[in-house]
């Protein structure tokens, strides 16, 4: 399929959007709060939360996608064989959109560096303590980059599938942009016409569900609209295959905090060539493969929920 993107893009900026720019460098993130159940209704929380966990999506992705396994985490009552009697390790759980996802607002500038600056000044503005920060692909590099640039800010990492290595997004992420895009211009008015449309630009049903998601009612007309900045994220796609601190940056510059790489088989993201780097710049990382592809959480839900569990009592 021909691609003429920033042609075919440039025009978007003028005739969109739901969400206005943001001209402060900071993006103030949507999030959504699941609280354990020995815990008061799920709301924002007034006072100090220690040892929260925070859940980062990926790349078109939103805290929509996290909200059953973050359910799940803040209710969890692990059991290990390590003790004699079960310990509650329930705690509450926040899932970010990131900027230029989602709900948040969005901003012309996106790379790990912004949105890792991004979730910094959410753990400050909630007065968040010694937190766990989860992160599937974009997200998990957004959170290595946290924890480099911050490291006495969070407690310890967890990384799906993405290491700290300068590797390319794979192309059909271009792709679907693209068709995105396009379908805007479709004047779609429900899900089932824009499942036929993008079934153009992807084959499988779950994968065009997942860009489905971000579809929104437009409330000026009857149609749906694309709630994510096209061109902005067109244009991020290149620095997302990069890392903001290089190889030499990280023999000086580490994180000692426990980091977990969750390592999918039958992806590329964690090649075995890039350990020696992880080790470098996270000393205490552990490396978990799972016979699976990108999409760990979603593909292998129960060996995400037990290997995760077992991380945070490990704890």
């Amino acid at each position: 399929m021909a691609s003429y993107p920033r042609q075919f893009l440039r025009h978007l900026h003028a005739t969109r959007s739901l969400h206005r720019q943001v001209p402060t460098a900071r993006v103030p993130l949507a999030f959504e709060l699941h609280n354990p159940p020995n815990r008061a209704v799920a709301h924002r929380p007034t006072t100090t939360t220690t040892s929260p966990i925070l859940f980062l999506h990926g790349f078109l992705g939103s805290k929509r996608e996290n909200r059953h396994i973050s359910r799940e985490l803040a209710n969890r009552v692990p059991v290990t064989v390590y003790r004699l009697l079960a310990q509650d390790l329930s705690r509450p759980v926040y899932t970010l959109d990131m900027r230029n996802h989602g709900d948040s607002p969005h901003h012309p500038k996106h790379d790990y560096m912004e949105m890792a600056l991004d979730v910094k000044s959410f753990i400050e503005q909630h007065k968040l303590q010694s937190p766990t920060v989860i992160g599937h692909s974009m997200g998990a590099k957004t959170a290595l980059t946290l924890a480099l640039e911050s490291p006495n800010l969070v407690k310890d990492i967890l990384a799906i599938d993405n290491c700290p290595i300068h590797l390319p997004l794979e192309p059909e992420f271009q792709r679907y942009l693209e068709g995105l895009a396009r379908l805007r211009d479709e004047r779609v008015s429900n899900h089932q016409e824009a499942d036929r449309f993008l079934a153009r630009y992807e084959e499988s049903p779950s994968i065009r569900l997942w860009l489905i998601s971000n579809l929104v009612k437009n409330p000026n007309t009857s149609y749906l609209d694309v709630r994510v900045p096209v061109e902005t994220l067109f244009d991020a796609v290149g620095p997302l295959g990069e890392f903001p601190y290089t190889e030499d940056e990280l023999q000086s510059r580490n994180f000692h905090g426990r980091t977990l790489f969750l390592r999918a088989l039958r992806s590329h993201y964690i090649p075995e060539e890039a350990f020696p780097v992880i080790y470098s710049g996270f000393p205490a990382a552990k490396i978990v493969d799972v016979d699976s592809g990108h999409w760990i959480v979603q593909e292998r839900a129960g060996v995400f929920r037990k290997v995760t569990t077992e991380f945070l009592s490990s704890g």
